[in-house]
């Protein structure tokens, strides 16, 4: 048996840009992922802190230091830029790694830049 639980975070970070017309995921300054350990294509829950609204999609790299943060496809339509938004991440484990596992946080500042990890 496995459980699903948090793997990692990218937690307030702010929408730079939506674009509804593309095949759909999430466009991410590729240091922002590399600090969480979320991997391109990984699925992620989109939890927007200014309205509400929650989109699962999968995650691409964007330029690293870019600080972009781009919804694409159809969530766009919930995502605007200046939201501020979290990046959920999670993965499958026993329940004995369940116990054990320290989820990274990745806490972003008004720019996409990294303020700290939790």
């Amino acid at each position: 048996m496995f459980v699903k639980a948090l793997k990692a975070k990218i937690h307030r970070a702010t929408v730079t840009g939506a674009k509804v017309d593309y095949p759909g995921s999430i466009a991410v300054d590729t240091g922002l992922m590399e600090a969480a350990g979320i991997l391109p294509y990984e699925s992620v829950l989109m939890a927007n802190v200014s309205n509400g609204a929650r989109a699962e999609t999968y995650i691409v790299p964007a330029e690293a230091g870019s600080g972009e943060v781009v919804v694409l496809g159809a969530a766009a339509r919930l995502f605007n830029p200046e939201d501020i938004i979290i990046l959920i991440n999670f993965a499958y484990y026993t329940p004995q790694e369940a116990k054990k596992i320290k989820p990274k946080v990745v806490v972003c500042d008004q720019h996409n830049k990294i303020k700290k990890i939790l």
